[in-house]
């Protein structure tokens, strides 16, 4: 999994938060093309005939472990992220939650494979309230604002019980907008989420 280029250019200098102006490649949301989907808050992890691996980021230099695979060439030239994945092997407490979920999924899932998103109690503050760990696959909820423009995402997203949105192009290509890029809380004191449509694995 790549690293996800946002929707909008963000203010760095003043208040951190994105204007209308979009990001250079990632024209083509404006323009109607790609699917919309649920952003889930939690940590990703790629499952592959069986196995797990989990996210690595060999930044500012630092020499990745072996067995790493990396998602891009090369390091980002400006920030120096180099993202990609290492295998989950034995069940530590570090990586226990992982395989808390992995125990839940399907056989399907677990064989087919592809990218899921990690999400539970120990999980980024578990912004969801949930009481197990359990992976989300990517992609398996659709968002459609009603205006794919900038003040239509941001009213969309003020009302929006989630994270963000991740755009999915028919090409692999994928941009991201997240409710904190406007200012807005996330995630949202005193709510309950609905766990309910969430896709169980």
């Amino acid at each position: 999994m790549k690293k996800i280029p946002s929707l909008f250019e963000r203010d760095y200098e003043g208040t951190m938060q994105v204007y209308n102006k979009v990001v250079s490649g990632s024209e083509w949301v404006l323009n109607g093309e790609g699917i919309g989907t649920e952003k889930f808050d939690g940590t990703p992890c790629l499952i592959n005939a069986n196995h797990m691996y989990k996210r690595y980021d060999a930044k500012n230099g630092k020499m990745p472990p072996l067995l790493f695979i990396p998602c891009e060439e090369k390091p980002d030239p400006i920030t120096g992220h180099w993202l990609g994945w290492i295998p989950i092997k034995g069940v530590g407490n570090e990586d226990s939650p992982f395989w808390e979920a992995f125990s839940m999924l399907s056989f399907i899932n677990r064989n087919i494979g592809g990218t899921f998103e990690l999400v539970g109690p120990k999980i980024n503050g578990n912004p969801y309230g949930l009481s197990e760990h359990c992976f989300w696959k990517h992609g398996s909820i659709k968002v459609i604002p009603n205006l794919i423009t900038f003040e239509g995402i941001k009213s969309f997203l003020l009302n929006f019980d989630g994270e963000g949105i991740v755009w999915h192009h028919q090409d692999g290509r994928m941009v991201k907008i997240k409710r904190r890029d406007f200012g807005f809380e996330w995630p949202i004191t005193n709510h309950e989420h609905s766990s309910q449509s969430y896709p169980k694995g």
